[in-house]
């Protein structure tokens, strides 16, 4: 392959000022592989691909015009895509040689060469087996250090088979494969494409693999990866930029369009690529991204600059001046420039602004705004419109994942009338699908019985006292019955778009000011504090309905439980209404109390400073990347009014809890501060709301309605009643299977495939749900649970305990063993394992049931008169709790109670029955080191030391321990021994690989009879 790329090499720079027609040598092509050494990773690796060339000093005498003279070489375009001097290549079985010569060589099956570089790599998998052993291949690859030298030019890992595909940016060789960022790919609307062929015609082919490279990896320095683009980054990028292309410019007030994408899917890197897309093709001066809030941009600019190429610049606007300069300039350093909105309205007011000279100038350049958060940025404030009128002649596109809707809109405009016709669309439902966001789970929360609410508005509009008065006039009883039974709780519109009060509509807002509603909201956050949190692992928000009553939950929660973080966060302006000392003494208090917890010494003055240390705090980011072992550090409950509802994101946050009312992008967006992914304990956001809660439940709905964008993905998981009876219709299933395939007692594994793949499957969906179930209040030492719908209580029964639960987390464990660790061994294994899953503590497994069966049976057996029917029994029961037991301990289980009925071995009163087992483990485990180093004539004491180790394929080497233990092999005996077992002469170096082979299967197995 090396002498392949130089040879394309050499055709694409002949000319006479790069190699002047005579061809690389060795050395030169050894040049270039140093270079790629020495950048070493996929996001380095990626600036070197894309900046064109690379630099080598001529050591071909034969040019005698360059010779001992350095050149420059072109390497790859990413604007010549299906032309100028692009090659592509495809190659079948690629081999890689291993990094240890004891280990034999690799096959890939499929690298996709650009220019005779290897940037893509394919692996494949026959139908039937799952794609999770191509990616399992392809990391034991990289963990083989195969990805090295010519080949750590791979940017990105397809893995496919015939009915399913996905692709993820290589992590290089200090990344991490993560499978939360394997993507499917799909068309413009977000259908997956699965289909092999049309994954090759739409994936693979020229032009998409080229831009894929080229435009749609993107190396974020920030975070130190190379990230690869999903397909719905890619269409709104690409809808923008041939937007953009299309322009007329000249034309005033140009409407571009906007993006309808889902908080948390990416919208800052599809804005940024979108401007690079522009900036490189040339088809604008200037691509300025509007921030909502200066430290937001100040985040954003980070991200940008984190995006941006080696040879880009991305221009902070520090003041209004800066800003004029940039936005004036004609260097092509100046074409990406961030800034706020608010800095851009104010650009004609504030000193050192624009003047009516600079406009002019400026509106004969073609400019591009990109504007984040558009729904909240452009709707009730006259900034967007002052910066259209300023910038007469520039294109406005918008990125937001709550457009303003013809059902929401603001003063008669919709997000499409202020940025025109949506581009591309990847709403909430589709993110959830997707597994790029969590769903949710919403609770309403009664601090008032309905029926109580009812008596009071039905007194109230009857004009009675009490019920007895009420029901004494026919009148009156007509409008009281009317409100007690037929008026529902939560207004509606009728068929007729005739709105109909609800009972809630006739509660004034006092009604949830009072303190009894305080109390049962804080009653309700503390009782489920600790299983919401996971033991205060998580963060939540706490949305109120005013800054007073803000202040009042914060005292509140802090006299009733103190030992909880809870600080909150609020617009600090003082004003001079009546409520301006209330609040001025409660900012006191909050920053005294925060400053006293957390070591620091904020001011009204520094309040900013405040705000950004606690979204620090909450997002765990720097300087509180490490908090989480840091429990002191975190904050609990974080308590706003407005602020942190919408752009604020943090993986920590798992909980919202809500007292206002909200509606439509409102609710969207402040739920979405929960939907972050973050693994297994995290299995969606919770959301808990109080405020005239029928209200909320309808507006909840309406949101959903309009943002999921029609599509038939529920938003909302199941609650716990609803998730015990799935859990019990699993368990049944993997009961079933186990019975069909003749396994009592869950003792051991199915023995087919197909049902160890099922079972894989099954335990697999019961985990998942299993971990929902827990934040929910689920507990394995609690069987029953009760539960009411409409007053209407019901009653649910968890059909599995706990120990049953555990066998079958053990069997699991079993088959991961089987796979080696998830990934296809000899063959491919056709289940899927998920590596958490093993980690399931079973040890703690009650072995004191065990042992009381044991302790029975030997009773029994002791007696003069034995009753056999008794026995059978006893020891039947004893045999089912032998499930609890893995394979092997099992079968030295059935040994010992071998030994014990023919009365072979002294029972020890003092010893359980697990001791025996561990007994006749130790034994057998003794005889196999003895007969395995007596066998190859090693060092026993350096195979008990690594025995007694714990280690694995990755670590089995450390500190080169294995090495000293096969350098003490006897060489002569372990041929004897390996030609005694095949009956065949074997030559000495395959000797060594044999003895390589055994004794890592050996140490990793924890031993084998040999």
């Amino acid at each position: 392959m090396l002498k392949n790329w130089a040879n394309i090499l050499f055709e694409n720079n002949r000319e006479i000022d790069r190699l002047n027609n005579t061809p690389l040598t060795e050395g030169e092509m050894q040049q270039i592989v140093e270079q790629i050494t020495l950048l070493r990773t996929p996001l380095k690796l990626n600036g070197f691909i894309n900046g064109k060339t690379v630099a080598i000093k001529r050591d071909n005498f034969e040019d005698k015009l360059h010779f001992g003279k350095e050149v420059s070489l072109k390497i790859y375009d990413r604007l010549e895509i299906a032309g100028g001097d692009s090659r592509y290549q495809i190659v079948q079985q690629p081999q890689f040689e291993s990094k240890s010569k004891i280990l034999n060589d690799r096959r890939g099956d499929l690298m996709l060469l650009i220019n005779g570089m290897p940037l893509i790599h394919v692996e494949l998998k026959k139908s039937g087996i799952p794609i999770s052993q191509a990616c399992q291949q392809i990391g034991n690859y990289a963990r083989s250090g195969i990805f090295t030298g010519l080949f750590s030019l791979v940017q990105v890992f397809v893995a496919m088979n015939p009915d399913e595909t996905v692709y993820f940016a290589n992590p290089g060789p200090d990344g991490e494969f993560n499978k939360d960022f394997y993507f499917h790919w799909a068309d413009f609307n977000n259908e997956p494409i699965n289909n092999w062929a049309e994954i090759a015609s739409k994936l693979l082919s020229i032009p998409m693999a080229h831009q894929l490279i080229g435009y749609y990896t993107v190396p974020d320095v920030s975070d130190g990866v190379l990230k690869v683009m999903r397909s719905y980054q890619y269409y709104a990028a690409n809808a923008i930029s041939y937007k953009v292309a299309k322009t007329v410019w000249g034309s005033k007030h140009a409407l571009g369009g906007y993006i309808w994408h889902t908080t948390g899917s990416g919208k800052t890197m599809t804005s940024f690529k979108s401007a690079q897309l522009i900036a490189n093709s040339k088809i604008a001066d200037k691509v300025i991204f509007l921030m909502d809030r200066i430290e937001l941009g100040t985040q954003s600019l980070k991200e940008y600059r984190g995006f941006s190429d080696d040879n880009e610049e991305v221009q902070a606007t520090e003041n209004t001046s800066v800003l004029v300069t940039k936005l004036k300039s004609a260097d092509p350093a100046n074409t990406l420039i961030v800034t706020s909105i608010q800095k851009m309205s104010n650009i004609n007011k504030e000193e050192g602004g624009l003047n009516a000279k600079d406009i002019e100038l400026i509106n004969n350049k073609r400019i591009v705004f990109i504007v984040d958060e558009a729904h909240r940025s452009t709707m009730g404030t006259e900034m967007l419109p002052t910066i259209k009128e300023t910038f007469i002649s520039a294109i406005f596109f918008g990125f937001t994942g709550t457009p303003i809707l013809t059902e929401n809109q603001k003063k008669l405009n919709t997000t499409s009338t202020v940025f025109g016709d949506e581009l591309h669309r990847y709403s909430i439902a589709d993110g959830i699908r997707d597994k790029n966001v969590l769903g949710f789970d919403p609770y309403k929360i009664l601090t008032y019985k309905d029926r109580d609410l009812r008596r009071v508005i039905a007194l109230e509009k009857a004009k009675a006292v009490d019920e007895i008065e009420a029901l004494s006039d026919p009148k009156k009883k007509a409008i009281f019955n009317k409100f007690m039974n037929d008026v529902k709780m939560a207004g509606y519109r009728n068929e007729v778009d005739k709105y109909i009060k609800g009972i809630e509509d006739y509660l004034p807002t006092s009604q949830y000011e009072r303190i009894e509603h305080q109390e049962k909201v804080v009653e309700d956050i503390l009782e489920n504090w600790l299983v919401l949190s996971q033991a205060n692992k998580f963060h939540a928000i706490f949305a109120t309905s005013s800054i007073n009553e803000a202040i009042d939950y914060y005292r509140l929660i802090k006299r009733l439980k103190p030992e909880l973080k809870v600080t909150a966060l609020f617009d600090p302006n003082i004003d001079n209404e009546g409520n301006g000392e209330y609040k001025e003494d409660g900012l006191v208090e909050i920053l005294e109390d925060y400053n006293s917890r957390y070591n620091q010494d904020y001011t009204l003055a520094t309040h900013a400073k405040f705000k950004k240390d606690i979204a620090s705090r909450l997002a765990h980011k720097e300087p509180y990347v490490p908090i989480n072992n840091t429990p002191e550090k975190q904050i609990d409950i974080l308590i706003v009014v407005n602020q942190m509802l919408t752009g604020f994101d943090s993986k920590w946050i798992n909980t919202l809890y809500i007292d206002k009312e909200m509606q439509y992008e409102n609710i969207v967006q402040s739920f979405s501060r929960t939907n972050r992914l973050f693994g297994p304990d995290k299995p969606f956001g919770t959301i808990r709301y109080y405020r005239f809660p029928h209200t909320m439940e309808r507006n909840i709905n309406a949101a959903v309605k309009l943002y999921s964008g029609d599509k038939p993905v529920d938003l909302f998981v199941e609650h716990l009643d609803q998730n015990i009876n799935t859990l019990n219709s699993i368990f049944s299933e993997i009961e079933q299977l186990f019975t069909n395939s003749g396994v009592q007692n869950f003792e051991r594994l199915p023995t087919g495939i197909p049902e160890r793949g099922k079972f894989a499957k099954l335990f697999s969906l019961f985990n998942s749900i299993l971990e929902a179930a827990k934040i929910q209040g689920f507990n394995w030492s609690q069987t029953k649970y009760h539960f009411a719908v409409e007053d209407d209580p019901f009653e649910v029964e968890i059909a599995l305990d706990e120990k049953t639960y555990l066998i079958l987390a053990l069997r699991y464990k079993e088959l991961y063993g089987e796979t080696g660790g998830g990934g296809a061994g000899s063959g491919d294994v056709p289940y899927e394992i998920e590596g958490h899953l093993t980690e399931i503590d079973t040890d703690k497994i009650d072995a004191d049931f065990m042992n009381s069966r044991f302790e029975k049976y030997l009773k029994i057996l002791r007696k003069e008169d034995v009753d056999p029917i008794q026995l059978q029994k006893t020891l039947d029961e004893l045999h089912k709790s032998f499930a609890s037991l893995t394979q092997e301990e099992q079968k030295f289980a059935n040994i010992f109670m071998h030994d014990v009925q023919n009365g072979i071995i002294y029972i020890d009163n003092g010893k359980s029955f697990r001791d025996y087992i561990t007994q006749y483990q130790y034994i057998a485990k003794n005889d196999q080191i003895k007969k395995i180093s007596l066998s190859l004539g090693l060092d026993e004491e350096k195979l008990r030391s690594l025995m007694n180790s714990n280690l694995n394929e990755t670590n089995i080497n450390q500190y080169g321990r294995f090495d000293e233990l096969k350098n003490s092999v006897n060489k002569a005996k372990a041929k004897i021994y390996f030609e005694t077992l095949e009956g065949t002469s074997i030559p000495a170096f395959k000797v060594n690989i044999k003895i390589h082979i055994l004794l890592q299967d050996f140490i990793v197995k924890g031993g084998f009879e040999v």
